[in-house]
């Protein structure tokens, strides 16, 4: 097991890839931190995680509040002791024209994308130097941290961010042994994409433009997330790490 005896904290892993991250960290190994902003689906999870014979730890908090993320690394380390791993996952979008954006929308996209992110990195920085511990931090990103998006400005520029700040980060933390990496989904069946995933010509389309031929699974995402979390990434920082089929270099916006 790759991650055996890892507490990990996994932002967003109520359902989707955050899900599927949780329940395979505890395949290899890892006790989990289960956080999302609502209740809804956080037992499911902790029950599989549980059924693996791991521990888990429901914690609820809104990553767009600093002090509901530092209340939850407060919860986590006086349950489990230490973090080993942190996942930045949690993330939301919000489909506009660039000129109907609003305030509202624009800081509901960026506070949690890359506020939330930025604020979480930090308490786990700030944990693992007390302890003068060695540390993986994974974050979620999307292909749309290099790929444009029309009528989701906010949402790339918050992806952007989260890759500049992963490379910035890679070299400031690096001398701690700290590494930070990025992964990039493409199209990937999650709840999110639901409205497209029932849009058989839009699924075509997208499909057309992926050199796999298919779109990906939750369990691609985790699987690089296992990786990146393990030992064998140690010489691993500053990284995206693309899971898309190929699509990022095979686009074209309909």
């Amino acid at each position: 097991m790759r991650l055996k005896d890892k507490i990990a904290l996994v932002t967003g892993s109520s359902q989707g890839i955050g899900r599927a991250i949780a329940v395979r960290f505890a395949q290899e190994g890892a006790d989990v931190v289960i956080n999302s902003r609502s209740r809804d689906g956080l037992e499911e999870v902790l029950q599989e995680v549980e059924a693996l014979g791991r521990r888990g730890l429901i914690v609820q908090a809104d990553l767009s509040k600093t002090e509901d993320i530092r209340r939850m690394f407060a919860t986590a380390i006086e349950h489990f002791g230490k973090l080993d791993v942190l996942v930045n996952n949690a993330g939301v979008e919000n489909h506009a024209p660039f000129w109907d954006v609003t305030e509202q929308d624009y800081d509901k996209v960026l506070n949690v994308n890359l506020k939330g992110v930025f604020f979480a990195t930090q308490e786990m920085v700030r944990h693992l130097r007390a302890g003068k511990r060695r540390g993986k931090i994974v974050n979620i990103s999307s292909v749309h941290e290099e790929l444009p998006f029309p009528n989701f400005t906010a949402y790339c520029a918050s992806k952007g961010g989260v890759k500049m700040m992963a490379r910035n980060l890679a070299v400031e933390l690096g001398p701690l042994g700290i590494n930070v990496n990025n992964i990039a989904p493409g199209a990937i069946e999650t709840p999110i994409n639901t409205k497209l995933l029932n849009d058989p010509a839009k699924v075509g389309a997208l499909l057309a433009q992926i050199p796999l031929g298919r779109l990906g699974q939750t369990s691609d995402v985790a699987g690089v997330a296992v990786f990146l979390a393990s030992d064998e990434a140690d010489y691993v920082t500053g990284s995206t790490y693309y899971v898309d089929g190929g699509l990022t270099w095979h686009y074209e916006e309909q």
